[in-house]
């Protein structure tokens, strides 16, 4: 009894082969490869050697031999590379019964599928067509043309290489598969799916009217034409009637003066970028005056300590968090004091035992003492909100009027434009600001301007805004609208989707944005309920229509609400409902 080299087993035939422990293992997993004889073989070597049928090896030599008489061996103890299901399923029985079985029957019929098997994958993958020959078809000539010739190339390769993946997994595709307009239009869907922008147009099904996640405001059409026709070359720093250089901002101070009775205004990127710089330009090294109760942190990146900070002004805090008195303000100016400033609580509110002090008082300190005082009202409402049933919010005009020196707001919240802060207020001061290095860092595009600009026109007419501008008309939008508009969507969701519960249910629609985060408006929804489907499985399947549709999930229901769903949206959300028949894996 003589053991195999690797000690894997040890024959227990009775007959012994003298080169069997002098030869090396060859060939990868084949253990003794070599050492095979006619007499002595220990069945482990027989089904190391059939390995080498699985994977392509001669059987010729093994079929002349003769036979070998087999014991029981144990697969565990067999070498991990040869422990194959295929080894496992066809041969391992067999090696417990004659050789003569194991090397006339089985290992004859494995190599004839092997080879079969082997000979059909190398015709299969030598029937794809090359690259070069693809790039010769019609079709392919086409997409030279339409994305040119490196990334048609891209393409087309991997559309070889995804059938060439299948091929080696076993797969046979089909012969049209491999004909090249198939292919051709194969890269052509994969050149489509590149082109398409990451920026997609979605349906606010949230109920949240400036949702920060979906770019705040929808900005009145006057003001996307405004982007399309400004897009070429504009006069954005050129007055036309003497062509002499003039301030980019001119577009809008004459309609900003109108509009809030400030003498001039500037506008940046955004109204943190409008803060940082009129900190940065007016109050550098010096102290800033603000309450405790104002310290704002806003979207956990905006916060007012660190803005402060990185200004490199002195934050000098007055009052408590809940209330702060005019006689603290009065108190802490010094020698070194720059600025008084409020800051709008754009995301909370302080209720109970509170006090805080008016814009108007604390300017009337600041100009006792010299001092500028400033206005962060965040959101930026021109209009009074109360006509539209919300509560009544500081308005640039107002805040202006009551004395403040500077107004600083976004110009994509309650204004409704493109993302931008404005900085209004006395001429003097915006003049400092605008000669700042600073300015030019965070000054805005001549496509921001022209959205701005069209925007601000439209609140030269207050009593048509609900008319005209998005938001507005969003926010007034009345109950019975609503809720009209919920039943005839989930009559029409009812159709394409008859296996879901659809009901149409109260709901609460919110403002968003930082603006009046404590009211909320009365609003309509459509509630699904699927059975087969858990809720956000629904939302995502919504998401990827051909027209995302963003929904709310609360409790296992996906909810729409109509407040901020336009009635021209309804098609396009009945089409995204059926996509979604389609199950998201």
């Amino acid at each position: 009894m003589v053991k195999c080299v690797h000690k894997h087993t040890t024959c227990e035939c009775g007959q012994t082969d003298p080169d069997l422990s002098r030869r090396s293992p060859k060939g990868g997993g084949g253990c003794c490869f070599r050492g095979i004889r006619a007499n002595g073989y220990r069945g482990h070597d027989i089904v190391h050697f059939v390995f080498k049928v699985v994977e392509g090896r001669s059987l010729s030599r093994i079929v002349r031999t003769g036979r070998a008489h087999f014991s029981s061996i144990d697969p565990m103890r067999l070498p991990i590379r040869t422990t194959s299901r295929f080894a496992q399923q066809n041969y391992l029985a067999s090696c417990r019964t004659s050789s003569s079985k194991l090397l006339e029957q089985e290992p004859a019929r494995g190599l004839t599928t092997m080879k079969k098997k082997g000979d059909s994958e190398q015709a299969a993958l030598r029937a794809l067509p090359s690259v070069d020959q693809l790039l010769q078809t019609q079709e392919t000539v086409g997409l030279v043309r339409h994305h040119g010739r490196p990334e048609t190339i891209r393409a087309l390769r991997e559309a070889i290489e995804g059938l060439r993946a299948r091929v080696r997994r076993g797969e046979r595709p089909t012969d049209p598969e491999y004909d090249p307009g198939t292919l051709a239009a194969t890269a052509a869907t994969m050149l489509e799916a590149d082109c398409l922008p990451s920026l997609r147009q979605v349906i606010n099904g949230t109920g949240i009217i400036l949702h920060t996640g979906l770019g705040r405001a929808v900005m009145p059409p006057t003001a996307r034409d405004a982007l399309g026709s400004r897009a070429g070359y504009c006069n954005v720093q050129m007055d036309l009637a003497n062509g002499s250089r003039m301030h980019r901002e001119q577009c809008i101070s004459d309609l900003v003066r109108d509009l809030t009775g400030a003498e001039e205004a500037l506008v940046v990127n955004n109204n943190a970028g409008a803060t940082l710089l009129l900190l940065k330009a007016l109050s550098e090294g010096r102290e800033v005056i603000v309450s405790r109760g104002e310290q704002v942190e806003i979207g956990g990146s905006f916060r007012l300590p660190d803005i402060m900070s990185e200004s490199g002004a002195i934050m000098k805090e007055v009052g408590t968090t809940n209330k702060t008195h005019a006689r603290d303000y009065e108190q802490a100016i010094g020698p070194n004091t720059a600025l008084l400033l409020k800051v709008h609580k754009s995301n909370y509110n302080i209720v109970g035992f509170t006090k805080e002090v008016g814009i108007g008082e604390i300017a009337s300190i600041g100009a006792r003492h010299g001092i500028p005082a400033v206005d962060d009202l965040g959101c930026g409402a021109l209009v009074d909100l109360e006509q539209f049933g919300l509560d009544h919010e500081v308005t640039i005009r107002e805040s202006i009027k009551a004395g403040a020196a500077a107004v600083l707001s976004s110009a994509d919240k309650l204004i409704g434009g493109p993302q931008g802060g404005l900085i209004v207020g006395r001429k003097e001061l915006l003049d400092r600001i605008r000669s700042h290095p600073m300015y030019r860092v965070l000054r805005v595009c001549k496509l921001t301007l022209a959205g701005l600009e069209a925007t601000l026109r439209l609140f030269k007419a207050p009593d048509l805004l609900a008319e005209r501008h998005p938001v507005y008309r969003m926010i007034s939008r009345q109950p019975g609208e609503l809720e009209e508009q919920a039943n005839t969507l989930a009559a029409r969701l009812r159709e394409v989707r008859p296996g879901w519960e659809i009901r149409v249910v109260g709901a609460r629609a919110r403002l968003g944005g930082g603006s009046l985060p404590w009211a909320d408006m009365p609003s309509f929804a459509v509630s699904i309920v699927s059975a087969s489907e858990p809720a956000e499985q629904l939302a995502t399947a919504f998401r990827l229509a051909p027209v995302p549709v963003i929904t709310r999930v609360k409790d296992d229901v996906v909810l729409i609400d109509m407040r901020t769903v336009m009635p021209d949206e309804l098609d396009d959300m009945v089409e995204a409902a059926g996509a979604g028949k389609t199950e998201v894996r």
